[in-house]
């Protein structure tokens, strides 16, 4: 196996025999291909006798939710196994380990996490997770924190920002979130019930200058390393442990992008119990989980990137008094306003979510729509005049109370 292929579950199994100190010589092993996403074939590779497993993830040359008119780099294998194994070493119980990784084949083979659940599935199904907000705040603090200029060296920085150039995938995110939501682009995936609300959202020429300064954000603030894609379909969780993957969308960007994708997805959940919670009582007990969630990620995000920055900041005039408040205000902003991108896009773009588009009833699917996309456009309006998490807070609750006029 010396050039690429797509593997079969055949190869996979052979492959997988390969690897060294993995599996018993001889031993009878089982494939299984789960992958559910676009971009990658994934195969569970399991030993009979002893259950041990493990995981292949090939990236494909083109995305399979179009085929092969949409080509795409094999080189976002490399980059996700570089950045899964910086995530390691910063953060070893968050993410999966990484046995090997194989260019040729754009393979990567780590740990299988099928104790786990992909984090959408257990928030739909109204599960909560109370060390969730610790444990990604704290992934976010140590990512963020060690891969920027306050944490790294400034020109070991630049060597490593050179190794996660990733044109095509960044060229995604910027059309899919930060272009194609605001016009009539034909990626949108837009349903008959809400296209009013759409073409509302591509005349708001206000809201199109935030949504301007946030895209001249993305592409040219290469403050940290970012996972590039940390929305809930991302993590894998249970109740002691969260596990972060599939960082193949990672670069150098605005620390703002990470922390306001995980915040996005939560929220989109929220507005999303319109169509799962069974009565009020129920969707204002989960929307409270939620909420105070949100909250808590930032704060335990801030609590420690503050620690990391004061025990191991590297540049002595990012030391003086008052930067860092001003630093963490500026990233506030940023969180806030990426935190309305991500969710305009998820209601009117290519790519939606199932906590919304996956409620059978389609009057509370459109309510959960239109205050999903009301709650991002107010975020993106008020991102630059925040200044606490809890006047995210308030917005969220206002939007809902007042414009939506549900209970919470």
């Amino acid at each position: 196996m010396s050039t690429y292929h797509p593997l079969t579950e055949v190869q996979a199994i052979a492959y997988s025999r390969q690897i060294p100190n993995l599996f018993q010589e001889g031993s009878d092993l089982a494939s299984q291909e789960i992958g559910d996403g676009n971009l990658n074939l994934v195969f569970r590779i399991s030993e009979t006798a002893t259950g041990k497993s493990i995981i292949l993830k090939q990236a494909l040359p083109y995305a399979k939710v179009v085929g092969e008119s949409w080509p795409l780099t094999l080189d976002r294998a490399r980059i996700e196994s570089e950045a899964l194994l910086i995530e390691e070493a910063l953060n070893p119980d968050l993410v999966p380990h990484v046995y090997a990784y194989d260019a040729d084949l754009a393979l990567t083979v780590m740990e299988d996490l099928s104790d786990h659940v992909i984090m959408r599935k257990g928030l739909i199904e109204g599960n909560q997770y109370p060390l969730f907000a610790e444990h990604i705040g704290r992934f976010l603090a140590t990512t963020l924190f060690f891969t920027s200029d306050l944490g790294k060296n400034q020109q070991d920085k630049k060597i490593q920002q050179g190794r996660f150039i990733n044109p095509e995938l960044c060229k995604i995110t910027e059309d899919l979130i930060f272009d194609d939501p605001y016009r009539d682009a034909e990626t949108n995936n837009i349903e008959a019930q809400i296209r009013d609300a759409a073409e509302q959202l591509w005349t708001d020429h206000a809201l199109h200058l935030e949504v301007a300064i946030l895209r001249q954000k993305f592409l040219t603030s290469a403050q940290a390393l970012l996972h590039g894609d940390l929305h809930t379909g991302s993590i894998f969780i249970k109740a002691d442990s969260t596990k972060v993957i599939d960082p193949e969308f990672a670069y150098y960007g605005p620390m703002g992008f990470d922390i306001g994708a995980v915040l996005a997805n939560l929220i989109l959940n929220f507005a999303a119990q319109e169509g799962w919670s069974k009565d009020d009582e129920s969707r204002a007990a989960y929307r409270s989980y939620l909420l105070q969630t949100v909250k808590d990620v930032w704060t335990h995000f801030e609590a420690n990137f503050r620690s990391l920055w004061n025990e191991h900041g590297v540049d002595r005039v990012f030391q003086t008094a008052g930067y860092q408040d001003y630093f963490l205000t500026n990233l506030l902003q940023d969180t806030v306003g990426f935190t309305g991108a991500k969710m305009v896009r998820r209601i009117v773009g290519l790519a939606h979510v199932a906590d919304i588009d996956k409620i059978e009833d389609a009057a509370a699917r459109e309510r959960a729509q239109r205050l999903a996309l009301d709650l991002g456009k107010a975020l993106i309006r008020i991102n630059r005049q925040v200044t606490s998490i809890d006047e995210l807070i308030a917005i969220v609750t206002k939007e809902t109370a007042v414009e939506r006029g549900f209970a919470l």
